[in-house]
């Protein structure tokens, strides 16, 4: 039997996962274990410790030969330096500490791109169907903390994922409304240029409300007013007690006029984001909607105005109505990811 380990490792927590197979199509998931990541001084540790609780759970002794882990932070030359918690990480180093014969770590966002090729059909809601094609280019675009771009190309069976900073990129307003946007933007941060990350983000969705609320779009409810000025207050620590784009969700979807039209400048902004990657790259493969605010705003990401945005562009937009567009439900995909990627290291191994 072939055994890998898994793993997606954040400032929070960390989950493990030991599986068994050689090809991304057929593992098994044999053991998993979620950790409290500060609890421990490094990985190795806690790798030890999970598979000793793995053996203690199956019976037998289960030693994985590759690992695969999903890092939360940049990763260079096979070493992260994690953002939220201290630990420095490599790759030969955890080889050689964990007796295995490859190791592997790359960015939480890359390992979203191997995980597409693991969903099953349970995990995806389909924007649009479009013309699949085998060979194609994959795009995976992901609006969370930041907002993440990728592609993937499938080699015979074989996914190879290459990351990107398409987040960076410039954001180019559609509208008159979008124009003030950027120009409020512009002068709250005394910056020379905004990024698409700024608007299509959970930060994004804060500036878009910020933005509707400094013009006087509509009366700002006394809650989202405590909630927004209690984070406002927190700016500048580096733990925060409110999400204030969760707040602002919940408060669209209860009916908050404010609130609802952020959202809906959201929705619009994040899909004409997806419909420049596609161009970029013509992803009959399928275009996948990661990050866990598509997820948890599902019924606004459907309700149309996120695919308008998205084919909306001029004399070129029948070229995306063929490309598969997908949510991606599976909060877990990162995870997934690292397997996928951990089983393309047996060939190598």
């Amino acid at each position: 039997m072939t055994y890998l380990l898994a793993g997606d490792i954040g400032g929070t927590k960390t989950i493990l996962r030991l599986l068994e197979g050689t090809s991304h199509q057929s593992l098994r998931t044999c053991f998993e274990a979620t950790y409290a990541s500060q609890a421990y001084v490094d990985l190795v540790p806690m790798v030890r410790e999970f598979l000793q609780q793995a053996a203690g759970q199956t019976g037998q002794r289960l030693i994985p030969s590759v690992a695969c882990f999903a890092i939360a932070g940049p990763v260079v030359a096979n070493r992260s330096s994690l953002t939220n918690l201290a630990w420095f990480l490599e790759g030969d180093r955890l080889q050689a500490e964990l007796h295995l014969t490859q190791v592997s770590l790359i960015n939480d966002f890359e390992a979203v791109g191997y995980g597409v090729f693991g969903l099953a059909p349970e995990d995806l809601h389909p924007l649009q169907l479009g013309k699949p094609q085998a060979h194609a280019p994959v795009a995976v675009i992901g609006a969370g903390t930041g907002l993440g771009q990728g592609f993937a190309l499938n080699l015979d069976g074989y996914p190879l994922v290459f990351a990107s900073e398409g987040g960076h990129a410039d954001f180019a307003p559609r509208s008159e409304l979008e124009f003030q946007l950027l120009h409020y933007l512009l002068d709250k941060h005394q910056i020379s240029r905004v990024s698409v990350e700024r608007v299509v983000s959970g930060q994004g969705i804060v500036s878009l409300y910020q933005f509707l609320r400094d013009r006087q779009f509509a009366v700002e409810s006394p809650p989202v007013a405590e909630a927004i000025t209690g984070w406002e207050r927190q700016s500048g620590l580096s733990h925060k007690t409110i999400d204030p784009g969760a707040v602002i969700a919940s408060a669209s979807a209860a009916g908050d006029p404010l609130c609802q039209k952020a959202m809906a400048m959201f929705v619009e902004a994040y899909g004409a984001e997806a419909g420049n990657l596609a161009l970029k790259l013509l992803p009959y493969g399928g275009l996948y909607v990661a990050g866990g605010i598509a997820a948890k705003n599902l019924a606004l990401m459907t309700a149309g105005d996120f695919m308008a945005a998205l084919t909306h562009k001029g004399r070129v937009s029948s070229l995306l109505e063929n490309v598969p567009v997908y949510i991606v439900l599976n909060p877990q995909v990162g995870l997934i990811g690292a397997g996928v990627k951990a089983a393309s290291l047996i060939t190598e191994a």
